[in-house]
């Protein structure tokens, strides 16, 4: 079984816990796009995990979650123990950003346009570590 590791704040993995948080949202960089998705190239069917390696010319990306039976949750920051619970991922979705007019947001990362993206985690059952 695959399991994700997410640090979140001590707020969101409290809700998470008492049940009150059923979705966990990521930012996605294209630092750490290799960690949460990937990118295929639905003409060439050929799939990159680093947007930067999809050739120019190319028009038909997809984006898709990376797939993971549970997610690893630690709350909170700082130091010492943090708490952490594993949650069953039940769906995962990719969103893109957008702006107030409704366009896709992009940003530039040294030269190269990246979509602002985040990943949504749908949570199931929660169990403690």
């Amino acid at each position: 079984m695959k399991t994700q590791a997410i640090r979140i704040s001590k707020a969101d993995f409290e809700k998470v816990v008492a049940g009150k948080k059923k979705v966990i949202t990521c930012e996605i960089t294209p630092e750490n796009s290799k960690k949460y998705v990937f990118f295929s190239d639905m003409s060439t069917h050929i799939d990159y995990e680093d947007w930067s390696k999809i050739p120019d010319g190319a028009v038909s990306i997809k984006v898709e979650p990376k797939e993971f039976d549970y997610v690893k949750l630690t709350g909170g920051g700082g130091k010492g123990p943090l708490p952490s619970c594993t949650a069953h991922i039940k769906g995962a979705e990719v969103i893109f950003l957008v702006d107030e007019h409704n366009e896709q947001v992009f940003y530039d990362v040294d030269g190269i346009d990246f979509p602002g993206l985040v990943v949504d985690y749908e949570l199931g059952k929660i169990t403690h570590n």
